[in-house]
């Protein structure tokens, strides 16, 4: 046999041996491969799904910031309208004492008190000196409480209340002060009003009481001194001083029935009244009064005994409260002049009353002012005379009016319904 072939022969399982290994070699690097693979493939759909669950989170992180931002915008345009729609100033004011923020109260305030308008942003150029002292003091801590800032405006007078508190920063230093303003003239005003009515109210409590009490005895003095005055008819001199007596208690009396009717004002109590008899029984309790001061009474009745339907008292206290007016308008040898006459002949449906003085006159800026309570022209009198009159008459349906100039007189014209109207 030739070496070569014995040669080929004796290699061959050694090739077989190098293919197996390389062939075990291959397959245990496929295996790797395929191994790794998966791990690879296992990663990418892991990886996927994070992605996607991140991707999920960020949406819902998103959804929920665009939430909160609208509810943020929402919830700041509610308190911009609420700080806008407060009825007080609100400023907010920075450690350094300028403006941060102001509101359209707090911007029309102080407006008013620099009379410098707000800018095009709506903030005040100039703070008044006396609310920069405020600011300043309650950056120090010296103002805690409520004061009150007076300041003068083109509508008048205002009282504003200036309230504050202190934003601190961690260890008590001041960081931003918000200021509330408060317009208290009206407060104050009604609360002036109030207590004028209280003390009114208790001073015609008072007024009523005293009056009851007087007017108790004053009737019995008006009875003795009319006995007196029967009794010295046919004796000048003690005639004299007994005019005097009752001119005093009749005046007296006047006064107190004037104040019982202001305050009580009690209804009419309307019944048929002989308005002829009614004024000649006031002209003769007149008279005493009218010769104590030397004057005359001229009563001129047209209408008869013509009944209308009023209250006799109340009315006849109309009747005395106009001649004492005219009693003191007038000097020694005045005459008072009463007319009852029809208001207008051709209808005969309202009665006119007038008392006439040829006294001083009334003044005419105090025309409009005569008939409310308190007003008087003479010291010491009441001034309810007029005011009683009115409302009285005003209860009988009827009216009252005045005439007068300055030194010429002035006369009361008093209309009343023949047939009755009583408020």
């Amino acid at each position: 046999m030739p070496a070569t072939a014995t040669s080929q022969k004796k290699n061959a399982p050694q090739i077989s041996a190098r293919e197996s290994s390389a062939k075990r070699s291959l397959a245990r690097a496929f295996q790797t491969f395929t191994h790794a693979a998966d791990s690879l493939e296992r990663s990418y759909g892991q990886l996927q799904a994070e992605v996607l669950r991140l991707r999920f989170e960020l949406e819902r992180t998103n959804r929920d910031l665009a939430s909160s931002l609208e509810e943020n915008e929402c919830m700041r345009r509610y308190l911009t309208r609420v700080l806008e729609g407060l009825p007080c100033g609100v400023l907010v004011v920075d450690r350094h004492g300028k403006l941060r923020m102001t509101n359209p109260e707090a911007r029309r305030l102080l407006s008013a008190a620099t009379g410098v308008p707000t800018d095009g942003t709506g903030a005040i150029a100039i703070v008044p000196e006396t609310l920069r002292r405020s600011l300043e003091d309650s950056r120090s801590g010296l103002a805690q409480a409520e004061h009150e800032w007076n300041l003068e405006t083109s509508q008048g007078a205002r009282t504003i209340v200036l309230a504050c508190a202190v934003l601190g920063e961690g260890e008590g230093s001041a960081s931003e002060s918000v200021f509330l303003l408060r317009d208290v003239t009206e407060e104050k005003r009604r609360a002036a009003e109030r207590e004028t009515q209280r003390r009114k109210e208790s001073l015609a409590e008072m007024a009523t009481l005293l009056a009851h009490e007087i007017r108790n005895p004053l009737g019995s003095l008006e009875l003795f001194a009319g006995l007196l005055a029967d009794a010295s008819a046919t004796q000048p001199d003690l005639r004299r001083w007994t005019d005097h007596i009752q001119a005093g208690l009749r005046g007296l009396s006047a006064t107190v029935n004037n104040v019982l009717q202001f305050h009580s004002q009690p209804a009419p109590q309307l019944a048929a009244v002989n308005l002829g008899r009614l004024m000649r029984e006031s002209v003769e309790f007149l008279r005493p009064l009218a010769r104590q001061a030397g004057l005359r009474i001229d009563l001129q009745n047209s209408l008869g005994e013509l009944e209308i339907p009023a209250d006799a008292h109340r009315l006849q206290q109309v009747f005395f409260n106009l001649a004492l007016n005219a009693f003191r308008a007038m000097s020694v040898n005045g005459t008072l002049a009463v007319r009852l006459q029809w208001a207008d002949v051709d209808r005969l449906d309202e009665v006119r009353i007038e008392f006439e003085d040829n006294g001083r006159g009334i003044e005419p800026a105090n025309l409009q002012k005569i008939f409310e309570p308190g007003f008087t022209s003479h010291p010491g009198n009441p001034g309810l005379g007029l005011a009683v009159c009115r409302t009285v008459i005003e209860q009988h349906g009827g009216t009252i009016q005045v005439a007068s100039e300055p030194g010429a007189g002035a006369a009361f014209s008093l209309f009343l319904p023949r047939n009755g109207g009583a408020a």
